[in-house]
């Protein structure tokens, strides 16, 4: 029993609550006068959170803490003046699909995200570097312009690349891995959906670390598990005096653990089960599985044929995937014989076959919620087979150190269907998106994919350079083009096979746009246009959407009208136009669409009356739009 208070509401407490849910990385511990420890707020993170400069101070306080924590969470919240430009040269079916895959430091791309993709991603997965002295991280800072800021510290070489090697002579070996990742990871959790979760991939060298700034950026009550993934066939004991080591970490925390749904566990799932026999209606309600699957053991005694109802024979195998049956031959003609088998064609016209899956119910006929719980030990998958598979895809080895996608395939299917995000913001080559194709052509999802990569440069003397592909973007974009058409011709499988690029680059506005107080007479040459003069009007149409919290998935539409360019976004959803001197006779026309948010440049209008007319004409028109201008 709960026992009653018998006093007013802890005001107190109720605040500290409510900070938590905005920011659990400032919730620490303290000792009361009574001596017991409580529940405190680091009012020092607190002011960092709410400030735009470097906030000192110092007390004692049970915490990680490392030079460089308050300017990782200033990295965060600093507003950068970027955009995403789009590659149609590069894409893949750019307009259906509605895949991304984004070149760019990740830091910019996530705070270019935050509109569009806010508590949208169910599934985020990453295998950011492991800190071992030998790779690459990335050093940050938006203060001052970022090519002024990176030539005076020299954090750029001849190229202009942005990364640096953090070795322990660097003295900041894991200071500036921990900036690095608590940045990232605390602009990540706000993509995250509210039943979402991540999966970070990790060894021995920072799992500590990694934890502890996980607890901070999530809460420590929203920790998953810490899964062990036995690194089958792997090398192991390259980087260890005394053991091998054959097995790495893959963390996973849910953005709140009371809204996250793993696959297996506690599930009654009753929503599921839509379908009821008409006349044996004792057996309840039901769900159609494939009887078919390709991730079991294959065992050549569940390869047999299953004799269609117009005659004809159908095999397990998937494509041209080898598969196997779930149930034995003599269970197939019981299942068949007393109606738990069901025939289907899919949409190629080929035969399924599904076996009812039955709600388990007590005497009562309340539905018995099931354990099946996923292991925290992964056995499974290895990562020199992950390279072989990549090198065979390339022919010739491209890239280190690959994951196998099927691993990632599997943490997937833990968390995610039908039409859910995911995002890897440490995409290298394109592992995520190639499991997230595959997974779908095995189940019939329809998952979405954003991959983010920085155009890291290849080693002129690498079997990738030799091979053309002077970045690591180049080799994960290709590995998607190539991995799809390989799953389709396998499979047959109806998704989406394509991807949109998208490029960071600077904003398409001049400087003057945004500081207009700071303009000199030498640069009233500017004020002809605010807009850069190599920008189209598809990367201001970008920029608008990213600002108004559009996903860049959505389907966009040009057309021309009384000879201006009119631009669409999901029909009505938003209609932009940034030409100069727009007639009366082509807003009307735009009106009348009466589109959700119209956009217009300044120079669309030709003076103040032509704008209010404008304004009077929405009004009239299309009462509910909101009109914005550049």
């Amino acid at each position: 029993m709960k026992q009653l208070t018998m006093k007013s509401v802890d005001l107190t407490q109720k605040n500290i609550d409510k900070i938590a849910e905005l920011f659990p990385n400032v919730i620490t511990e303290s000792r009361a006068e009574h001596g017991k420890i409580t529940r405190a707020i680091d009012f020092d993170l607190l002011k960092q959170e709410l400030s735009a400069v470097l906030v000192e101070g110092e007390k004692e306080r049970y915490q990680l803490t490392w030079p460089g924590k308050k300017q990782a969470i200033l990295n965060a919240n600093t507003p950068i003046d970027k955009t995403l430009r789009p590659v149609k040269e590069n894409s893949v079916d750019w307009d259906n699909t509605q895949n991304l895959y984004i070149e760019g430091d990740n830091l910019e791309v996530l705070k270019l995200l935050q509109e569009s993709y806010l508590n949208k991603i169910k599934c985020i997965y990453i295998d950011p570097p492991y800190n071992t002295g030998k790779d690459f991280i990335y050093k940050d800072d938006f203060k001052e312009p970022a090519d002024e800021y990176l030539e005076e510290s020299g954090q750029v070489d001849e190229e202009g690349c942005r990364l640096f090697q953090n070795t322990e002579s660097n003295g900041r070996f894991h200071s500036d891995w921990l900036t690095n990742m608590y940045s990232r990871l605390k602009i990540a959790r706000n993509l995250l959906s509210d039943n979402g979760a991540i999966f970070i991939s990790i060894d021995d060298n920072e799992m500590a670390n990694l934890k502890k700034i996980c607890d901070e950026i999530f809460g420590a009550t929203n920790f998953v598990a810490n899964l062990v993934w036995a690194n089958k066939e792997g090398g192991g004991g390259s980087d260890s005096k005394y053991f091998r080591v054959k097995h790495e970490y893959i963390l996973c925390y849910a953005k709140s653990i009371d809204n996250l749904y793993i696959k297996g566990v506690g599930i009654t799932n009753e929503e599921r089960y839509t379908m009821q026999d008409e006349y044996v209606k004792r057996r309840g309600k039901y769900y159609l599985q494939k009887l078919n699957q390709a991730s079991i053991q294959y065992s050549s005694s569940l390869d047999y044929p299953i004799t269609a109802p117009d005659g004809s024979k159908i095999m397990p195998a998937i494509g041209s995937k080898q598969a196997c049956w779930r149930w034995s031959e003599a269970k197939v003609r019981w299942g068949i014989e007393n109606g738990f088998i069901v025939f289907k064609k899919d949409n190629q016209g080929n035969w399924q076959v599904y076996s009812k899956q039955y709600m388990n119910v007590d005497n009562n006929d309340k539905p018995i919620v099931r354990t099946n719980r996923p292991l925290s030990l992964i056995e499974e998958y290895s990562s020199t087979q992950a390279s072989k598979r990549l090198e065979s895809i390339f022919g010739s080895k491209v890239f280190d150190y690959s994951k196998p996608y099927e691993l990632i395939m599997y943490l997937l299917s833990l968390v995610t269907e039908d039409e859910d995000i995911i995002l890897d913001f440490f995409s290298g080559s394109s592992t995520t998106a190639h499991a997230v194709i595959h997974l779908n052509a095995e189940d019939g999802g329809k998952r979405r994919f954003i991959m983010v990569q920085l155009d890291e440069e290849t080693d002129e003397n690498s079997e990738a350079y030799k091979a053309g592909y002077k970045n690591i973007c180049e080799i994960g974009k290709e590995r998607i083009r190539r991995a799809a058409k390989k799953i389709k011709e396998e499979t047959g499988a109806d998704i989406d096979y394509g991807f949109r690029v998208f490029r960071v680059d600077s904003s398409n506005m001049k400087d003057v746009y945004y500081t207009p107080d700071m303009l000199k007479k030498d640069d009233l040459i500017d004020l002809i246009s605010n807009i850069k003069e190599d920008r189209t009007g598809e990367d201001l149409l970008i920029q608008v959407m990213l600002e108004l919290g559009l996903e860049l998935s959505l389907p966009m539409e040009t057309k021309q009208i009384e000879g201006k360019t009119v631009h669409y976004v999901a029909g009505n959803s938003l209609i932009a136009c940034f030409d100069d001197y727009v007639p009366e006779s082509v807003i009307k026309q735009i009106a009348a669409e009466q589109p959700l948010r119209v956009v217009f440049r300044d120079s669309s209008f030709e003076d103040d009356s032509a704008r209010i007319n404008v304004e009077e004409l929405f009004k009239m028109l299309s009462p509910g739009t909101e009109i914005q201008v550049l």
